[in-house]
């Protein structure tokens, strides 16, 4: 490919203090913005021989024949036989760089569809080299221009990552990340195949002592983004697939956990301290089995060590907390019958479901993690 004058010649001396990264561009039915993306790359010379292309099973390969014979061997172009989804084939070009001697100091990954720029990358390049270990995200500014589904999706994502993480990351959706090669390593084996490996890479991020940076970058969108791939139902319940199953194995357990304190209180028709926590410990063993086993094999994946160990002792701890609780509420509450203290038990029982998730995930069913 023969080399022009652009814009970027001026910053070939400020590139060369960059870290070396590996350039990640998965890509499903692209078209002539994915050769404009990569020529303008090609004309750094600090970025040649590092740049992947990953054919994510497109119906014709008419475009990656032309990168190969464009790029004179500067880009290395993998295939999916089938579509993988956007994660499988992130994950396939982390294995290609882990291969490599030697292996990048981090990987930047770009979106094919031209709503990157290269000055976008650049930035975010100048930040990675002063926060090397660090998760840098190209977040975007979004408006009223910017199609409706993309901002419905970011806004929803957004609220779940600050919700479960206390990180308040603005832009959860971009395709644009330079992502540390210690965390690389891990992304390898995270299960994600599609849209919600990139949401779990957030997600998971703390767990692994990983700081997340964001960087600004232009908002682009090109023909309303009618280019993208992502299925907003489909993929959003994908991305939401874990908060979701946890609601739900929560939802299942409290059903089944009221029910039995409701019939095990009307047949003793007591309401004293002792009624009501022979009802709380009656209706917590059997509702506890059910969400042991939802949380365990569904939710979490069979993830953690001596699950049940700690879950035992979680659940005996949640049980008397109950059990005292609701007696304590029950007397505050205005009226008498069996539904006061059935209402208290709702309402205490929702905090100490906050407090159970967030011990559950990050402590019983916490992911090994590999040395």
């Amino acid at each position: 490919m023969e080399k022009t004058t652009t814009q970027f010649d001026v910053e070939q001396t400020e590139l060369r203090t960059l870290p070396f990264v590996g350039i990640v561009i998965p890509a499903l039915d692209p078209d002539q913005r994915l050769l404009t993306l990569l020529q303008q790359l090609l004309q750094l010379d600090q970025l040649t021989k590092r740049i992947v292309v990953v054919d994510d099973g497109s119906a014709s390969s008419a475009i990656f024949d032309q990168i190969e014979a464009m790029a004179e061997r500067q880009v290395v172009v993998l295939h999916h036989e089938q579509n993988h989804g956007k994660g499988a084939a992130l994950k396939t070009a982390f294995q290609y760089f882990l291969a490599q001697k030697p292996q990048p100091q981090g990987i930047a990954t770009l979106d094919a569809d031209g709503q990157h720029t290269v000055t976008a990358l650049l930035d975010c390049l100048k930040m990675f080299g002063q926060f090397p270990h660090d998760l840098i995200l190209g977040t975007r500014q979004f408006t009223q221009e910017i199609p409706f589904r993309s901002r419905f999706g970011n806004v929803l994502t957004n609220g779940i990552v600050r919700l479960l993480t206390r990180i308040p990351v603005s832009d959860t959706q971009t395709g644009l990340r330079v992502i540390p090669i210690d965390y690389v390593r891990e992304l390898v084996d995270f299960p994600g195949q599609r849209f919600e490996f990139e949401f779990d890479m957030l997600l998971r991020a703390r767990e692994f002592g990983i700081v997340l940076r964001e960087q600004p970058i232009p908002t682009i969108y090109l023909d309303g983004n009618a280019s993208s791939h992502f299925r907003v139902i489909r993929d959003s319940i994908s991305i939401y697939s874990r908060f979701l199953k946890f609601s739900a194995s929560g939802l299942i357990s409290f059903v089944v956990d009221i029910s039995l304190f409701a019939l095990i209180s009307a047949w003793l028709g007591n309401r004293s301290f002792r009624g009501i926590m022979v009802a709380t410990i009656g209706a917590r063993l059997l509702s506890a089995v059910v969400n042991y086993a939802l949380n365990h094999r569904i939710v979490f994946d069979n993830a953690g060590q001596q699950t049940l160990l700690k879950y035992g002792a979680l659940f005996l701890g949640q049980m008397l907390l109950s059990g005292i609780l609701t007696s304590g509420f029950t007397t505050l509450l205005p009226g008498h019958g069996e539904f006061t203290s059935v209402l208290a038990k709702m309402i205490v029982d929702l905090g100490l479901f906050l407090l159970s998730y967030y011990l559950q995930k990050n402590y019983i069913f916490k992911e090994r993690q590999r040395d």
